[in-house]
C-alpha cells in the first residue's frame, strides 16, 4: 500500500474523534469539519519522519487550529448558541453518537462558550479527552503546571453551572412534553408548574448578542406570547437529550434545547438565527 492511501485510511479512522475534538472545542459544526479538513492537508503535506503517533499529532493539529479559531472569534466579541445536533426523538444516530460521546448536551456547550479560549482548549483535551497536561503545554504555549491551572479554572466555571441533566431520559421527555403542550395552549400556570424558579432562558437570534431571561413567570410569560402562532412542536433529540423543533409554515422556526433536573427545567436554549436555520436537517422530524 503506499503512503498516500494508508494515511487517507488511518486518517478515516481517526476522523468521528478529531470531529468531536473540534466540536467541544468550537461549538460549531461547519467549523469543526473545516478544522478537521485543514488537519489532513497538513497531514499529507507532512514528512512520515515527522509523525510518530498519528493520532496524537492530529489531535494536536486540530486543537491548534480551534484555537486560532477561538480566538479570532473572541476578537469579534461573538456570542451564540452553539449548533445543535439533532436526531430523531426515538434513538441518536450511529455518526451523532460518536461525535457526541462523553458530553452532557447543548448545556454544557453554553458553558464552555464563555471561557477564554485557552481554558476552553484545555479542558476540553484534558478532562473530555483525556490528554495529560505535559501535551496540552505547547498547544496552549503555557507550561504544564499553567496548563493544569487553565483547565482547573474551567472545570470550577463548568461545575458551577452544573449543567449536568437528569439522568432519567424518560423523566427529561415528561418535563420537556409538558412544557411544550402547555407552551401551546398558553397556560401560565402549566408552565410555571415544570419551569425551576432560577430557570434561565437564553436565545440566539443570530445578533451576535444572547437575548437572556431568568425566572419562571417571566420565562413562562415569554412563551405564552407564542401560543398565537400557528407552531408546530417538533420532539428530537437535541445533542442527546429530549428537545423540540418548532416549525412555522413548514419552515423551521426554532430548536429548543431544555436541560431538566430535579423533575423541573433548570435551562432553555434556543436557536432562532434564520441563516443557521436554514442549514438544519428537517429529516428528523418528518414521520
Amino acid at each position: 500500500m503506499d503512503r498516500r492511501k494508508w494515511l487517507a485510511e488511518t486518517f478515516e479512522e481517526q476522523r468521528p474523534r478529531l470531529r468531536a475534538v473540534a466540536y467541544r472545542m468550537l461549538g460549531s459544526l461547519s467549523e469543526a469539519e473545516d478544522a478537521v479538513q485543514e488537519a489532513w492537508l497538513r497531514l499529507s503535506g507532512t514528512s512520515e519522519d515527522d509523525v510518530d503517533d498519528l493520532a496524537a499529532w492530529l489531535t494536536t493539529v486540530v486543537a491548534r487550529i480551534s484555537l486560532n479559531l477561538l480566538r479570532s472569534r473572541k476578537n469579534r466579541s461573538e456570542a451564540r448558541v452553539p449548533d445543535p445536533i439533532l436526531d430523531r426523538a426515538d434513538g441518536t444516530s450511529p455518526e451523532h453518537g460518536a461525535l457526541l460521546a462523553n458530553t452532557v448536551g447543548l448545556a454544557l456547550l453554553v458553558v464552555l462558550e464563555t471561557l477564554a479560549p485557552a481554558e476552553r482548549v484545555a479542558f476540553v483535551l484534558h478532562d473530555v479527552f483525556g490528554m495529560p497536561f505535559e501535551e496540552i503545554a505547547p498547544i496552549v504555549e503555557r507550561t504544564p503546571d499553567a496548563a493544569r491551572q487553565l483547565a482547573s479554572r474551567a472545570r470550577r466555571r463548568v461545575q458551577a453551572r452544573n449543567a449536568t441533566p437528569d439522568a432519567d431520559m424518560e423523566v427529561q421527555r415528561s418535563v420537556v412534553d409538558a412544557f411544550l403542550a402547555a407552551a401551546r395552549d398558553g397556560d401560565f400556570h402549566r408552565l410555571v408548574a415544570v419551569l425551576d424558579p432560577e430557570v434561565v432562558l437564553r436565545g440566539d437570534t443570530g445578533t451576535g448578542r444572547l437575548l437572556e431571561v431568568r425566572g419562571a413567570e417571566q420565562v413562562a410569560r415569554g412563551a405564552q406570547t407564542f401560543s398565537s402562532l400557528a407552531l408546530l412542536r417538533h420532539p428530537v433529540l437535541v445533542n442527546g437529550a429530549p428537545g423540540a423543533v418548532c416549525t412555522l409554515e413548514g419552515k423551521p422556526f426554532a430548536v429548543m434545547a431544555f436541560t431538566v433536573r430535579n423533575r423541573r427545567i433548570m435551562e432553555i436554549d434556543i436557536l432562532r438565527d434564520p441563516e443557521r436555520l436554514a442549514q438544519l436537517d428537517l429529516t428528523v422530524i418528518e414521520d
